[in-house]
């Protein structure tokens, strides 16, 4: 059995986005974290926030 580690959710009050300086949402459905001034959601990788633009996904 292979269980995905979670995503902490204390980290988000830490975390901002890193084009926007602005506060993230938490999707936990898609395990991402959702920027909506930058239409930008960063990947959750094996409970880790990949906060790389070039690893983000455009959203609208």
């Amino acid at each position: 059995m292979t269980d995905t580690p979670a995503f902490d959710r204390k980290m988000l009050e830490a975390l901002v986005c890193p084009q926007t300086q602005g506060r993230l949402e938490y999707d936990a459905t898609r395990q991402e974290l959702i920027s909506h001034t930058a239409h930008l959601a960063y990947p959750i990788r094996d409970g880790i926030p990949i906060m790389l633009a070039d690893e983000a996904r455009e959203i609208d």
